[in-house]
């Protein structure tokens, strides 16, 4: 346990606005790894973390440039915090998951997280075909991804069952797929799917710069000549409403298993707020005062971590 989880813990008070915003501020992979940590032991106390751990260093090295074969991953919106913010709400999910009686096994665990870690793998480039900065695979990154998830099992001679329960379970990370069209090989892959899928909805969208960072996930989709947004400003204005079909989708397709946070947070800090969702809604109800302000003036507003002004030195490749 963290000491900022046995401080809060002891003192049965809610935590600051700066400790909260640190639960969704994963730029630091050696931090984010001692808080995967500290919850997989909170669900299971004899976790084994050989495998975990290696491949956990294995996608670093492969975000870095350090993986044989690959470049480092350039994309601005889905870069490695990006994966870390997911896998953290992914384990964080599932310890709420567990605390509320439903147990998750260590099987369960390990196919959660390498989901997560991996399924944005897709963006990065093989040597050789370096051109663009990877969004240009933005509409088949999720399948990269899987395909690169099947190569790894192979190499690193783990059971080919692994690579089939883990290739439906990244599958519902492409916002294109139907998730009722997914053939999943039993429920509780199917459940893993929800977990995973949720977390990759609610770990980016509770980011504190999640408004900010849309102007780089602009960036990418001009790219990748991918939806019909006319300018900047047009995307965040269109990001309400892709709020609402998320909401939706969080409800409906996986069955609101986001209010399972609680339970975590409850455990953690004593305390049953959901921090995901108020921090997801925060940041939509900032979007609406952004979008309020004419083009001139709407970037002011966006001020966090400089990513407004680096965003207006980018040129977008051909």
């Amino acid at each position: 346990m963290s000491v900022l989880e046995t401080v809060c813990l002891n003192m049965k008070t809610q935590p600051t606005f700066d400790e909260i915003n640190s639960l969704f501020s994963n730029n630091a992979p050696d931090v984010a790894w001692r808080k995967t940590n500290d919850i997989i032991r909170r669900i299971s106390p004899g976790y084994d973390f050989s495998l975990l751990g290696s491949i956990y260093e294995d996608v670093l090295h492969l975000f870095r440039g350090e993986y044989m074969g690959y470049t480092e991953i350039r994309t601005l919106y889905h870069d490695l915090p990006h994966t870390l913010d997911v896998t953290l709400c992914a384990i964080r999910l599932m310890h709420g998951i567990h605390v509320s009686g439903t147990t998750m096994h260590d099987d369960d665990i390990t196919q959660a997280m390498m989901a997560t870690l991996m399924h944005d793998v897709g963006y990065a480039q093989v040597i050789g075909e370096e051109s663009g900065t990877g969004a240009q695979f933005t509409q088949t990154h999720v399948q990269r991804g899987i395909a690169f998830m099947r190569r790894y099992v192979e190499a690193r001679r783990l059971p080919a069952e692994l690579a089939e329960r883990l290739a439906p379970i990244m599958l519902c990370t492409d916002p294109v797929q139907k998730f009722a069209q997914i053939e999943f090989p039993d429920q509780r892959a199917r459940r893993l799917a929800q977990i995973v899928g949720t977390a990759d909805l609610a770990g980016q969208m509770a980011d504190r710069t999640y408004p900010e960072k849309l102007l780089f996930l602009y960036l990418e989709f001009k790219e990748a000549g991918f939806g019909n947004y006319q300018n900047m400003l047009d995307m965040l204005r269109q990001t309400k409403k892709f709020y609402q079909l998320t909401r939706e989708k969080l409800d409906s397709v996986y069955q609101g298993i986001y209010a399972m946070l609680s339970f975590h947070f409850q455990d953690v800090y004593g305390v049953d707020n959901n921090y995901y969702m108020e921090s997801i809604e925060k940041n939509i109800a900032y979007l609406d005062k952004v979008i309020e302000c004419d083009e001139a003036a709407y970037l002011t507003m966006l001020k966090r971590g400089g990513i407004a002004e680096k965003s207006r030195k980018i040129t977008v490749p051909d």
